[in-house]
């Protein structure tokens, strides 16, 4: 297999012989990785389930952290999930990477569909599952939002969508998201949406895929599934707690495929996300924050606040040559927009990820202002 590299290993690359202005602290809005400690409860909770080490997880999950996953679902959707309906997993980056793999091998000739730019794991399990390409493009004229080609999706198998996005920041409405509902059923591909950013939004709760499975009569999620983590709502990513809900003949089968994969969350981990899938009001602090840094974005780069995520979208001509310049110049490091997508897609933006407290924030976008 042949994978390109990695965003963050090309940005090594292109700033490898450039030497930062010491004259500022080092800065980096280049990983969406919260900044912020994981809230005490949820510490303890891991601290005092360390015993449970000497034993091994059932690849299943326990049934403590699937009851915390659906109570979630519940309290946040109104979506009350069968437990044959949610898959606990470790993480989303290994769903994203082994359930294309699992859906599509049989296929003789697969094809996946997905926006672009992207997060660069839908291409690499693109890549595992021999699977063909076909892009949503999201440009400035479509507000960076994914649109339908049905001429594209009569032999398509998996169309993963990510809303909120990373990197643009872009929400789907619930009416496309619907839409996108009706098409998985006429065309018989399964629908995942990449739901990570869900809990973040500015403004109004945003609702899940499930919610619109459920608004157009697919009560029992044929083809529709989705994704969703604890890492960025509870600033915990190295609980690496996620989940996979939705479809239960498809989920059944991917179970199976599982026990083989051995990627079951070790107990303590399990217990503490648990405890962090079954509180909510932690996830106001976090978001309260990232919905200021947005603010403060709109107020000192003019940009306009997005409905969800930490990121900044931002348009600055050369995005190559911006990036070294804002490195060079004033130490801090952003993310080619370039790097994110395939076929120019991304090319003269550069994302942010505004994952610090309001005042490295508000430096950071100064420095970028003043780059600009």
């Amino acid at each position: 297999m042949q994978f390109e590299s990695y965003p963050f290993e090309k940005l090594n690359v292109l700033l490898s012989n450039i030497s930062p202005n010491e004259e500022f602290s080092p800065l980096s809005l280049t990983i969406g990785e919260p900044q912020f400690d994981t809230p005490l409860f949820i510490q303890e909770v891991l601290s005092n389930s360390v015993s449970l080490l000497n034993k091994y997880p059932k690849t299943a999950g326990e049934d403590y952290l699937k009851n915390g996953m659906l109570s979630y679902l519940k309290s946040r959707f109104d979506i009350s999930l069968q437990p044959e309906e949610i898959v606990p997993s470790f993480g989303t980056r290994e769903v994203l990477f082994n359930f294309p793999q699992f859906l599509l091998y049989d296929k003789p000739s697969p094809v996946m569909v997905f926006p672009n730019p992207f997060y660069q794991i839908y291409e690499g399990a693109a890549i595992a599952s021999r699977a063909k390409v076909r892009y949503l493009a999201l440009e400035a004229k479509n507000n960076f939002l994914p649109q339908i080609d049905e001429s594209v999706l009569s032999d398509t198998d998996l169309v993963i969508l990510n809303s909120p996005n990373n990197p643009t920041g872009s929400v789907m409405s619930f009416e496309s998201l619907k839409e996108w509902v009706r098409l998985a059923l006429k065309y018989d591909f399964v629908l995942l949406n990449d739901e990570c950013y869900i809990d973040l939004y500015t403004s109004e709760p945003l609702p899940s895929i499930l919610n619109a499975s459920i608004a157009v009569g697919n009560s029992e999620f044929k083809n529709i599934l989705a994704i969703n983590s604890i890492s960025k709502r509870s600033s915990a990513p190295g609980l690496r707690s996620g989940f996979i809900a939705g479809d239960a003949k498809i989920l059944k089968k991917y179970l199976e495929y599982r026990t083989y994969v051995g990627c079951a969350s070790p107990l303590p981990l399990q217990a503490a996300a648990a405890a962090a899938w079954s509180e909510q009001s932690h996830v106001d602090v976090f978001r309260n924050q990232y919905k200021a840094n947005l603010k403060l974005a709109h107020e000192i780069l003019g940009v306009k606040v997005t409905e969800a995520t930490f990121y900044v979208w931002l348009k600055v001509g050369d995005e190559l040559e911006f990036t070294k310049k804002l490195y060079r110049d004033f130490n801090v490091k952003v993310l080619p927009g370039s790097f994110l997508g395939r076929n120019e897609a991304g090319k003269g933006y550069v994302r942010l990820a505004l994952v610090y407290n309001e005042e490295t924030t508000r430096e950071a976008l100064n420095r970028i202002k003043k780059a600009l």
